[in-house]
């Protein structure tokens, strides 16, 4: 194993996971036919574990689109580990599953060896949480949210009006990419999409996207989208879109719950959006270019996202995201962080840029 792969399975094993010779790993993963986890790191994994002198278990879990609760026996399994690591899309669709507190499952949004190899695998875990948590903070004081992108997103709240205990998840993320969803409740303006529509990772519907052949604006009130402007047929196939989803689930489609943007500048996707809509749903968004918003439901992460590339978010006039770069010196208390993590600093110094848009620096390309 190369010293790139061992530094991000430490990572994952040790300062994430916390495991120690003799604890118990369990390793849930989805069968061979699949191929949103690619083999390679449940092998890097299982080898590496068992070199730490961890011992591990394996279990298939079944892809299920539509979702599934935990059943006792699998649970049983998970409380009979140290710790479960999720290799399957099940422990993203439960990730907001409150069963799951006291077992705190990890969910790997590293699908494959290279992800696990790169800045975004071997980025110091407990670092990178410190900073989500420094955000969270940042953004719960702030008294005016401003979002902006260079398509002509312009939305705006005055504060994020998190609950009493801000909302989380419920299982482990490995790496950690993104801070707390913000309630949209409160913000108003617009979100322009262009190239497609796409699901959020709760349920795995077909068709999974939706082309969208120019930018349609969709108009924020209050947390509801109010009204869709673009092309005619853009905007016809949108709502249909959200006609479809929404009925299929029973559920309000034009909600937008809340929103959030990636905080992880090692996370990197080099392939075209279009090749795999739902790998790139699940992997691509903790990069800072990236925001997006969860709509078709009124619970996260709903059904439909809204993906918004080179976001400015502007915490009280201060540009944290400029143009999908995240200063994360403007965050107090970060600049201690990155003092204590060089390794998170240098991921910093170089973000990846590749989130799987098109030379256009769209979020289009080929439409697969």
């Amino acid at each position: 194993m190369n010293t790139d792969l061992q530094k991000g399975a430490d990572n994952l094993l040790l300062t994430c996971a916390g495991l120690l010779p003799g604890d118990r790993l369990l390793v849930l993963h989805e069968g061979v036919e699949e191929t949103y986890y690619h083999v390679d790191i449940l092998d890097v994994v299982l080898e590496r574990a068992q070199a730490l002198g961890i011992e591990v278990a394996t279990q298939e879990v079944p892809f299920s689109p539509d979702g599934a609760t935990p059943g006792e026996d699998l649970v049983a399994q998970m409380k009979g580990a140290t710790r479960s690591l999720f290799l399957a899309r099940f422990g993203d669709q439960i990730r907001f599953n409150s069963d799951m507190a006291g077992i705190r499952p990890i969910m790997s949004y590293a699908l494959d060896a290279g992800m696990l190899a790169s800045g975004f695998g071997q980025g110091h875990y407990h670092g990178f949480v410190a900073i989500k948590d420094a955000v969270n903070r940042m953004v719960a004081r702030a008294e005016d949210i401003h979002v902006t992108c260079p398509l002509g997103t312009n939305f705006r709240g005055d504060g994020a009006k998190f609950p009493t205990q801000i909302a989380d998840v419920a299982v482990t993320r490995f790496p950690m990419s993104v801070f707390a969803p913000v309630p949209a409740g409160n913000f108003c303006g617009q979100v322009v999409q262009h190239g497609f529509l796409v699901g959020t990772g709760s349920r795995f519907y077909e068709p999974y996207a939706c082309a969208l052949a120019g930018p349609v604006t969709f108009t924020v009130h209050q947390g509801r989208i109010t009204a869709l402007d673009g092309d005619d047929g853009d905007v016809s196939v949108a709502r249909q879109h959200y006609d479809w989803v929404s009925a299929r689930y029973g559920i309000d489609p034009w909600c937008i719950h809340s929103w959030h943007a990636g905080i992880h500048p090692g996370c990197s996707y080099d392939r075209p959006v279009a090749e795999d809509f739902a790998r790139w749903s699940g992997a691509a968004f903790g990069n800072p270019r990236l925001l997006h918003a969860h709509t078709c439901g009124s619970y996260a992460p709903g059904e439909i996202s809204l993906n918004v590339l080179d976001p400015t978010i502007r915490l009280d006039g201060v540009a944290v995201w400029n143009n999908g770069r995240f200063d994360a010196h403007l965050v107090p208390g970060v600049a201690e962080i990155l003092d204590e993590h060089p390794d998170i600093a240098a991921i910093f110094a170089q973000p990846a840029r590749g989130v799987g848009q098109c030379p256009e620096e769209t979020l289009s390309g080929t439409w697969a």
